[in-house]
């Protein structure tokens, strides 16, 4: 799988999801299960424009169409250093179509745990003891 002329660093990276997006940048988390952890961050440095869903799945990275250039470039009054479109599933009928124009890609492989949801219940620990509990009289 490539991203704007980038090949990924193998893995399953069928789950994606939106973790981090401010005027500087635009974090990607994906991975084969995002509830526990990710093992693939796409950093979009400077994003200019973003149209995609906050999680998606199976994306198809693809060049962008001239059509799809023209228009960023007529909205934003200037080329974009960086266009990456790809239609991906997120949980309709039918896949969407998603545009991110930035200054910049950075893909950074590795493990990351993800910290707990709020308000979720937090697993129970291994017991210290190895039978019932002791009676407190």
């Amino acid at each position: 799988m490539e991203i704007a002329g980038r090949k990924l660093p193998e893995g399953s990276w069928w789950d994606w999801e939106i973790i981090a997006c401010d005027a500087g940048r635009l974090r990607l988390a994906a991975g084969y299960d995002l509830g526990h952890h990710h093992g693939l961050e796409v950093i979009f440095t400077d994003p200019l424009f973003v149209s995609c869903p906050p999680s998606f799945q199976d994306p198809v990275f693809r060049p962008a169409t001239p059509e799809e250039t023209a228009r960023l470039a007529r909205g934003l009054g200037t080329a974009a250093p960086l266009v990456v479109a790809f239609e991906a599933d997120a949980g309709g009928r039918e896949a969407v179509s998603c545009l991110i124009a930035a200054e910049g890609l950075d893909i950074l492989p590795g493990l990351v745990p993800r910290p707990p949801r709020a308000g979720a219940q937090a697993a129970p620990g291994p017991r210290d003891w190895p039978g019932p509990p002791l009676p407190t009289d």
